[in-house]
């Protein structure tokens, strides 16, 4: 039988009470996150497209290494963009924390993001993780 476990960093436990999902799920080794965007601490919205671009990445981290991973172990990201034009930031911004991970990668154009405008960039992604490495 799968173990599943739900994954909530610290501050982000609003996600789970009031939006009513997990920012991720462990089952056995792999990890799923959710669609994670460029919202802070304060739950406000990253308004420069480069910045709310590293805060995605950001959030991402702070959810990987609340399930005991880190980007080396992710082998999968799905990234919607409302402009595709945004792709070669993306790339660059990305870089910066996947290094040479090489994650199988999908891009998806779409209209707009968490029914609000300004929202750029949402990322969401599966990591394994080999744990009898710890």
């Amino acid at each position: 039988m799968a173990t599943k476990t739900i994954i909530v960093p610290e501050g982000m436990e609003f996600i789970r009470d009031e939006i009513g999902y997990a920012p991720a799920v462990l089952v056995n080794d792999t990890l799923y996150i959710a669609g994670q965007i460029g919202r802070n601490d304060q739950r406000e919205l990253v308004a420069d497209k480069e910045s709310q671009f590293v805060q995605v990445f950001e959030n991402l981290k702070r959810v990987l290494e609340a399930a005991g991973a880190r980007f080396e172990d992710v082998v999968e990201i799905t990234s919607y963009h409302t402009d595709m034009r945004d792709l070669p930031l993306y790339m660059e911004v990305r870089n910066r924390y996947m290094n040479d991970c090489y994650p199988a990668w999908t891009a998806i154009g779409a209209a707009s993001l968490c029914g609000a405008p300004g929202y750029f960039l949402e990322v969401k992604a599966v990591a394994v993780i080999e744990r009898g490495n710890e």
